[in-house]
């Protein structure tokens, strides 16, 4: 999900259901990125992205690239507080834009 000021770009990447809305809602905040930064500032909660990538979840292009790029910017919150997200039939989707 795009955020962030005019010519100001940040992003959140979030895993969504396939057909649900590009800016609708998400099942899971998995990381950001921002590419003002120099370098660019990846913070993923990347035992999270492996979570969905087990349960079928599908990154685009360009979420594929930042996990090879940045493997170990995994970031020290406490995933285990948050709620259960919900289990659709559908393949949900990490997406970055």
């Amino acid at each position: 999900m795009r955020m962030g000021a005019k010519k100001s770009p940040f992003y959140r990447i979030v895993v969504k259901e396939k057909l649900s809305k590009r800016d609708g809602a998400y099942l899971e905040n998995v990381g950001t990125y921002n590419p003002t930064r120099n370098p660019a500032e990846v913070n993923l909660k990347l035992d999270r992205v492996h979570y969905w990538i087990e349960r079928g979840a599908q990154p685009t292009d360009t979420v594929r690239d930042l996990i090879k790029k940045y493997p170990t910017t995994d970031t020290a919150t406490d995933s285990a507080t948050e709620p259960a997200a919900n289990q659709t039939n559908a393949a949900p989707t990490a997406t970055a834009a």
